[in-house]
């Protein structure tokens, strides 16, 4: 997230009004981490998917057994969509065969800003 933020110029140059950023978590989490990433005045919108329902839809469930282990109930993947006028342009999920949160080194390049921006100028 810290990356849409310090590129938020960029972002918006690309065309893309609005960066959102939810978890499965409830609103109180999100707004908090909102204020500490300091995001207020930005692009940047945080929302919190208290049930899961949007990381359902989206099948976007990360229910691998260290996740489960750690956190004791599925999380989202982490993942980027590109979406122009309600059409999913882009998808890019952060994940590998040995990596399912995406966690290890540069697992999030193509979810990064710099990995969807990239992918935007090549649609």
């Amino acid at each position: 997230m810290p990356g849409y933020k310090a590129a938020r110029n960029e972002v918006r140059d690309a065309g893309i009004d609005e960066v959102l950023v939810y978890c499965v978590n409830d609103a109180a989490v999100m707004e908090a981490w909102a204020k500490d990433q300091k995001i207020a005045g930005t692009n940047i919108t945080f929302v919190a998917d208290t049930s899961a329902a949007l990381t359902k839809e989206l099948d976007m469930v990360l229910d691998a057994a260290g996740v489960m282990r750690a956190l004791g109930n599925p999380r989202c993947k982490r993942f980027a969509l590109y979406v122009d006028k309600g059409v999913i342009k882009h998808v890019a999920v952060s994940e590998g065969p040995d990596d399912p949160s995406g966690d290890a080194p540069g697992a999030n390049a193509n979810s990064s800003v710099k990995g969807v921006l990239a992918a935007i100028a090549a649609l």
